[in-house]
């Protein structure tokens, strides 16, 4: 891709595995910045060695560990996810292209969600949990690429993914906001209360539990 075709929210592949952009620094060597769906690492990329790809009904791929199946067919339901692939917000609201958002409630075809954004039913897809029949795998551009070591290791993603995230946050951690694609670090803990970099607070459970924030690394570990 050309770097003036690059937008934030899109969905690419990058190293043959399906990533959404949450940023673009035209004046960085590497001004694509990213995170890959399945577990959220970030890296950064020219624009050049990124493809683009927009989702479609019945599309299924590992999110945060997870297989969820893109359907466009069905409604939502309360507490599970959906994405945003045909923004329109009203004024009130606050999200983009390719977001993914949990569901609070649902009014007729729309939903609320823990944003508290309105979401219109023709600007979301349901991600449905589980491989649909006859969808079609997106997590990966060519997998016939990829080892059954690697696809191995995606079936224990969740359960890693779960086990990490569990770990008690420590002040120097770095998480990542969901929402934006920014990232924030540990700098106070009191009691059983975190204060980020940003000035938000939460609990331990708040911040394991939260949809808007994903354990990255923390700057004090060091290599063995």
């Amino acid at each position: 891709m050309k770097l003036l075709q690059v937008r934030k929210g899109q969905l690419v592949y990058f190293n043959n595995e399906l990533h959404k952009v949450y940023s673009v620094k035209p004046l960085a060597r590497q001004s694509v910045l990213m995170f890959r769906i399945k577990d959220m690492e970030q890296v950064a990329s020219k624009a050049e060695d990124i493809t683009y790809y927009k989702p479609k009904h019945l599309d299924s791929f590992l999110f945060l560990g997870a297989r969820y199946t893109l359907r466009g067919d069905i409604p939502a339901e309360p507490g599970g996810y959906i994405l945003i692939v045909k923004p329109d917000p009203d004024y009130m609201d606050h999200y983009s292209l390719n977001e993914f958002e949990k569901v609070e409630s649902v009014e007729g075809r729309d939903v609320v969600t823990t944003r508290q954004n309105t979401v219109k039913a023709k600007e979301f897809f349901v991600m449905v949990p589980g491989e649909e029949p006859g969808s079609n795998d997106i997590t990966y551009l060519d997998k016939s690429k990829v080892s059954q070591a690697h696809l191995e290791e995606d079936a224990q993603l969740e359960d890693k993914l779960r086990e990490e995230n569990a770990i008690k946050p420590s002040i120097g951690d770095v998480y990542l906001n969901l929402d934006n694609g920014s990232t924030a670090m540990v700098v106070a803990i009191e009691q059983d209360m975190v204060t980020l970099g940003t000035g938000n607070k939460l609990t331990f459970h708040a911040l394991y539990k939260s949809d808007s924030w994903n354990y990255l690394y923390s700057i004090n570990s060091t290599d063995s």
